[in-house]
């Protein structure tokens, strides 16, 4: 069974979206390539990403385009297969393709992912990522933290949650003051 990863951009204080819902705040770090050779080595254990509808359509008006000269991650991004959870799409173009619209449960197409690919990674994704972790398919949690705090916003977990255990995996800092967390899901 392949291991999931949910991964977020979050304030210090917790928070994946402003009280208006926008991420305005990532722009905090200024030198927000100072972390690609983390994201590098993190995606050379990724098979597949798996994005929500929002987030879909947000990396695809960007990401198809980037120029991998510049934005190191764009070609691991680029190559990797990608699946939009959705059942309001009728179609995801990317590029000059299309990536796979996962229809019906977002559950259990995401379950199956994981009997296809050993790593799988969610990046933002809110209302996904909700749904993964209560229904405990989530192995694995990568905080991206950003040096700001916000005071209000969307929090990167479900209300209602509970008590999970998590185990630090590794911690990686970097000179903008951006914190990367790994956590292993108990």
């Amino acid at each position: 069974m392949g291991r999931l990863i949910v991964e977020q951009i979050v304030s210090v204080d917790g928070y994946a979206a402003d009280a208006e819902g926008g991420i305005g705040f990532f722009e905090a770090v200024d030198e927000v390539d100072s972390n690609d050779a983390d994201q590098l080595a993190f995606l050379e254990h990724v098979d597949a990403i798996v994005l929500g509808a929002t987030t879909y359509r947000m990396f695809a008006d960007y990401w198809p385009g980037a120029d991998p000269e510049v934005e190191r991650v764009a070609e691991p991004i680029d190559r990797l297969p990608k699946f939009v959870v959705s059942n309001t799409l009728d179609s995801a173009p990317w590029g000059d393709g299309e990536i796979e619209v996962l229809r019906g449960d977002g559950i259990e197409s995401v379950a199956a992912l994981k009997e296809r690919f050993e790593g799988i990674v969610v990046w933002g994704s809110l209302t996904l990522a909700d749904a993964l972790f209560e229904a405990g398919l989530v192995d694995e949690l990568r905080l991206r933290v950003v040096p700001v705090l916000i005071g209000a916003g969307r929090s990167f977990t479900p209300e209602g949650l509970g008590e999970r255990r998590l185990e630090l995996d590794h911690i990686v800092s970097h000179p903008s003051g951006h914190v990367g967390v790994t956590y292993r899901v108990r």
